[in-house]
C-alpha cells in the first residue's frame, strides 16, 4: 500500500530523521519610530512603572481554576473553563523530552493527503523563565556527545534550543508542585508545533489561516499523552478543489504529546543492507577525527523476562516483557475483524526467528471498557476509515533519541478493498476462478484483506518497502506449482510484489503460489532488528555482532537480499514487478492480460447495473499492461546497485548489460509500439465509449515514448558507455534500434496506423528537443542557476550532434519511403514529418558559444 506518511517514505530516510529533531522557529518583532517631544517646564514627568508591575501576578490556584472547570488528569492536567483551555505542568515534568507528532485528522478531497498522516514532529520541553513565565522549548539540536568526552561542554555551548512559546504562570498548584498556564490562543495558533511549517502550506497552496473559521475541537489527556484536535481554515488558492470552490481550505489536524521513556532504550545502528526506517544524531567523540552521523533503527523495545534471559541464550522461546499488542478499531465491520487480527498474528513467526513467542497479537478494542481510549497512546489501533480513499498506511511514532518505537495508529480506508478487488481480478484472474467475480466472496476479500494488514503491521515494526526481494525468485519457478506454493513468489511481505501473474492457467498454481507472505527475509530482517544481544557493552559493539551476522547471512541466502524502495536505477528493484527478468515475467503476464481482457464482460456482469464496473476493470487491465513496460524500461541506462561494506566482495554498482538492454527496447517495440490491437476490445469499447478505450491506450503508448527518450535517460546511457566502454549500450545504437522499430512501415511500406502515426510524431519531437538543448560555454551562473553540472556540461556537448546525426538519418529513410508508400493517410504523415525535418535542419546554427 501507498506508504506515504513514513515514508513519504524517502530512500535513506535519514534526512527526515534529522528534520524530525529541527525546529522552524518564526518571529516578528515591530519597532516604530515615535516622535519625541521636548519637555518644557510645564510638562509633566511620566511616572516609573514599579519594578513589580512589570512581573506576571500569580493568582491562587482556586481562583484561575474555579469548581466550574471541567479536568482531565494526564501527561498535562487539562482544565477547560468556559471557553478557555489550561494546563497544569508538574514540577517533576519540567525539562523532560516530550515528542510532539502532528498529524492531518481530516483532509479535504483532491489532497493527496489522507486523515492520519504525519505532517511534522519534534521534541520540546517546558523551562522555568523568568518573571513568572514557562517556557515551551524545541529540543532543535541534532549534535550529541558521551558526558565523559570533552568535547561534549562543546556540544552543550554550540547549542541553544529555541523557545517556541512563553506563558504567563496563572497559578501554581498545591505545594507548588505544579504551575498552571492558559494555552488557549498558543494550541490555536498558527505555529509550526500545531500547524503547519511554511513548506507543507506551499505544498498545499495555502495562505494566512484564518482565525474566524478556525477553533479547538477538542483536547483530552491520558496517561502518557495529551491530545489536541483543532479545526484550520486556510485561505487558498493552489490546486484543491476547496480553493477554487470557496477560495478557502478547511483541514483538520491533531497533535500528539507524547512523554518520552526516561530509561533510554539501547540503539540499534542503521545497515543500509537491511531495510529499518532510522533516525540520525551527529555524534562528537574525543578521539575522532571528523564528525560521524549515528544512525539507528526505529523498532519496538522487546526483551525477554529476567528470569526468562538464560532460556533465550539458550534457545528457547520465550515470551517478552512486554507484548507488542494491536486493537482493531470498533468501527471496523465485525467479518472483517478476524482478517485484520489474523494478519497481525501472521508476525508472530517472524519474532520466533528473533527468539520470542507470542511477541504480538492482534486484539478486539473492549468496547465495554470505559477507561479506554482509541487516542490514548498506550494503545495501537487499527483505525478504520469510511473513506473513498483506497489506501491504508502503517505510520510509527519512535524516539527520535533512540529509535524505540512508543505506539501506532494504522490507517484503513474501507474503499481499499476496490483497490486489491482490482489487483486481484487483473493480476490472478486467469489461473484463479475466484477472481472472476465482480463481487468477491467473503472469504477471498477476507484473505486480501489479511495480507494488506500484515504489509501494514511491518511498517509499524519499523520496516521499510523492499521492492528488490521478488528479484532474487527465477521467473521459471513462479510457474513451479510444487516450488511457488512452498516457497512464495516473493520472499518479502514489504515487497510490491501483489500477485503472482506470471504463473500460467495449465500450472495450476493454488492461492498459495498466488498470494504474498511473511517469507524469509521478513523473518530474518526481524531477527536482524530485534533478537537482544547480551554481553556486549555498546550499540556500537553491536553493530560489529551484526554486521558479520549480514554478511554470513546474505552469502548463505541471496533471499535476504535488501533491494531498497526501488528509487535507484536498479531494474531488479521496482514495485508491483515479479521474478528476476522482467522482460520474461512481463510476456507471461502479458499472455494471461490476453486470455483476461475479453472476460471482462462476463466478469463485471451486474443485471440492471451500467457499465462503470466494466470501464474501470478495463483501466486496470491497461494499466498493468503499462506497469509490464515501465518494469522492461528500467532496463535501459539501469544501474545494477548492491550495499556492501568493505569486508564484502564485490562491485557495489555495475551496468545492465548490452544484450538485456537490446532485449528490452524490442520488448517494447514488439508488444507496446507495436499496437496492442487484442487490448482495442470490440465488445468492450462499444459499451464503454469507443473514444475512452482508444485513449488509454494512446496515453499509455505516449507516456512510454516519452520515458525511453527521456533527457535522464539519454544522460544514464551516455555515463555508462564513459564508464563502461563496448560492454555498455551506446546512444547511436539505442536510437537507432527504437527508429527501426518505431518506423518499421518505412521499410515495409505497410500502411501507418493512426497509433504509429501519433508515436512517430512524438519520437521525431523528442529527437528534435535532444538538438535543441543548449549549455552556454561561458556564464556558469547561469549553469548553476540552472542546476547543470560541469560534467552535464561536457556530456550533453555530444547530444547535438548525436542528435544531428540520427535527424538527417530519419530524414533520408522517410523521404525515401514516401514514393513506395501506397496509404494515403500514411503518404501525408511521413510528407509532414520530412516537412519538420528539412525545416529544422535548413536553421541556421546558433550564434555564440552554444551547443
Amino acid at each position: 500500500m501507498n506508504n506515504k506518511n513514513q515514508f513519504k517514505v524517502r530512500y535513506f530516510y535519514l534526512a527526515l530523521a534529522i528534520g524530525m529533531l529541527g525546529a522552524s522557529v518564526q518571529s516578528c518583532s515591530v519597532f516604530r519610530k515615535k516622535k519625541v517631544q521636548a519637555k518644557t517646564a510645564t510638562t509633566a514627568a511620566t511616572p516609573k512603572p514599579k519594578a513589580d508591575s512589570l512581573k506576571n501576578v500569580i493568582k491562587p490556584y482556586g481562583e484561575v481554576i474555579t469548581p466550574k472547570a471541567v479536568s482531565q488528569k494526564g501527561l498535562f492536567t487539562v482544565h477547560k473553563l468556559n471557553d478557555r483551555y489550561f494546563f497544569e505542568i508538574p514540577n517533576q515534568l519540567l525539562n523532560k523530552e516530550i515528542l510532539s507528532v502532528n498529524r492531518l485528522s481530516k483532509s479535504t478531497p483532491g489532497a493527496g493527503n489522507y486523515g492520519g498522516e504525519q505532517v511534522s514532529a519534534r521534541i520540546v520541553y517546558w523551562e522555568l523563565g523568568p518573571n513568572n513565565k514557562l517556557f515551551l522549548k524545541v529540543s532543535a539540536t541534532v549534535s550529541i556527545a558521551d558526558s565523559t568526552d570533552m568535547i561534549s561542554k562543546a556540544v552543550a555551548s554550540s547549542n541553544l534550543n529555541p523557545i517556541m512559546a512563553a506563558f504567563p504562570i496563572k497559578a501554581k498548584g498545591k505545594d507548588s508542585s505544579s504551575v498552571v498556564i492558559d494555552v488557549t490562543d498558543f494550541l490555536i495558533s498558527e505555529t509550526p508545533l500545531l500547524s503547519f511549517d511554511a513548506e507543507n502550506k506551499k505544498a498545499y497552496g495555502l495562505g494566512m489561516q484564518m482565525a474566524d473559521r478556525s477553533y479547538i475541537e477538542s483536547v483530552k489527556s491520558f496517561p502518557i499523552n495529551t491530545e489536541v484536535k483543532s479545526i484550520r481554515t486556510y485561505t487558498a488558492t493552489g490546486r484543491l478543489p476547496a480553493a477554487s470552490e470557496a477560495g478557502a481550505v478547511t483541514l483538520g489536524m491533531n497533535t500528539s504529546f507524547v512523554m518520552l521513556p526516561e530509561n533510554r532504550m539501547r540503539k540499534r545502528m542503521y545497515d543500509a543492507r537491511v531495510g529499518f526506517f532510522a533516525s540520525a544524531n551527529i555524534r562528537y567523540k574525543d578521539d575522532q577525527q571528523k564528525v560521524e552521523q549515528e544512525a539507528f533503527i526505529h523498532r519496538w523495545r522487546l526483551e525477554p523476562k529476567e528470569e526468562d534471559i538464560e532460556k533465550f541464550k539458550r534457545g528457547e522461546l520465550v515470551e517478552p516483557k512486554k507484548q507488542i499488542v494491536y486493537y482493531i478499531d470498533p468501527a471496523t465491520p465485525k467479518k472483517w475483524r478476524p482478517f485484520l487480527i489474523a494478519g497481525v498474528n501472521d508476525w508472530q513467526k517472524a519474532f520466533e526467528q528473533a527468539g520470542f513467542k507470542n511477541a504480538i497479537v492482534g486484539k478486539e478494542w473492549p468496547e465495554a471498557d470505559t477507561t479506554m481510549s482509541l487516542d490514548d497512546a498506550r494503545f495501537s489501533v487499527i483505525r478504520y476509515f469510511a473513506s473513498p480513499q483506497q489506501n491504508a498506511y502503517g505510520p510509527n511514532i519512535a524516539d527520535p533519541r533512540t529509535g524505540e518505537i512508543l505506539e501506532s495508529h494504522i490507517g484503513w480506508y474501507h474503499n481499499v478493498m476496490n483497490l486489491v478487488h482490482r489487483w486481484y481480478m487483473i493480476q490472478a484472474g486467469a489461473i484463479d476462478p475466484k477472481a472472476r467475480k465482480n463481487k468477491f466472496d467473503d472469504e477471498l476479500m477476507g484473505q486480501l484483506i489479511r495480507f494488506v494488514s500484515s504489509h501494514e503491521i511491518g511498517h509499524t515494526l519499523g520496516l521499510r518497502h523492499n521492492m528488490g526481494a521478488s528479484s532474487t525468485v527465477p521467473v521459471e519457478k513462479l510457474r513451479d506449482k510444487k516450488w511457488v506454493e512452498a516457497h512464495g513468489h516473493t520472499p518479502s511481505i514489504m515487497d510490491y510484489a501483489r500477485f503472482n501473474y506470471v504463473a500460467q492457467p495449465e500450472d495450476h498454481v493454488s492461492e498459495a503460489g498466488i498470494f504474498p507472505r511473511i517469507n524469509d527475509y521478513d523473518k530474518w530482517a526481524i531477527q536482524w532488528g530485534y533478537k537482544p544481544i547480551f554481553g556486549t557493552a555498546s550499540a556500537e559493539a553491536d553493530k560489529k555482532i551484526l554486521n558479520k551476522m549480514t554478511i554470513d547471512s546474505l552469502a548463505a541466502n541471496k533471499r535476504l537480499w535488501f533491494g531498497g524502495e526501488g528509487k535507484d536505477y536498479d531494474p531488479r528493484s521496482q514495485a508491483e514487478d515479479l521474478g528476476d527478468d522482467a522482460i520474461k515475467a512481463s510476456e507471461y503476464g502479458i499472455k494471461n492480460l490476453k486470455r483476461i481482457v475479453p472476460q471482462l464482460i462476463n466478469w463485471t456482469r451486474e443485471d440492471g447495473e451500467d457499465y462503470t464496473d466494466l470501464k474501470e476493470m478495463y483501466k486496470e487491465a491497461v494499466g498493468q499492461l503499462s506497469r509490464y513496460s515501465y518494469h522492461v524500461i528500467k532496463n535501459l541506462g539501469g544501474v545494477m546497485t548492491t550495499e556492501r561494506t568493505y569486508d564484502q566482495p564485490g562491485a557495489v554498482y555495475q551496468p545492465i548489460s548490452l544484450a538485456k538492454q537490446k532485449e528490452a527496447v524490442k520488448f517494447i517495440n514488439d508488444q507496446i509500439f507495436t499496437t496492442p490491437k487484442w487490448l482495442l476490445n470490440e465488445q468492450i469499447l462499444n459499451k464503454i465509449d469507443p473514444k475512452y478505450g482508444f485513449g488509454e491506450v494512446e496515453v499509455m503508448q505516449q507516456g512510454i515514448i516519452a520515458s525511453v527518450t527521456s533527457q535522464s535517460r539519454l544522460y544514464r546511457l551516455m555515463i555508462n558507455q564513459r564508464d563502461y566502454g563496448k560492454g555498455a549500450y551506446s546512444p547511436q545504437q539505442w536510437l537507432n534500434d527504437l527508429k527501426n522499430g518505431i518506423f518499421s512501415e518505412i521499410k515495409t511500406g505497410k500502411p501507418i496506423d493512426s497509433y504509429r502515426r501519433s508515436l512517430q510524431k512524438m519520437y521525431v519531437g523528442s529527437i528534435i528537443t535532444m538538438y535543441n538543448k543548449r549549455f552556454a560555454l561561458q556564464g556558469s551562473l547561469d549553469n548553476i542557476l540552472a542546476g547543470v553540472t560541469p560534467t552535464e556540461i561536457l556530456l550533453y556537448s555530444n547530444v547535438k550532434p548525436l542528435a544531428l546525426a540520427h535527424l538527417k538519418d530519419l530524414r533520408k529513410d522517410i523521404g525515401a519511403a514516401i514514393a513506395r508508400t501506397a496509404d494515403n493517410d500514411s503518404k501525408i504523415h511521413l510528407a509532414y514529418l520530412k516537412q519538420m525535418l528539412d525545416k529544422i535542419l535548413t536553421e541556421s546554427p546558433i550564434p555564440g558559444l552554444n551547443y
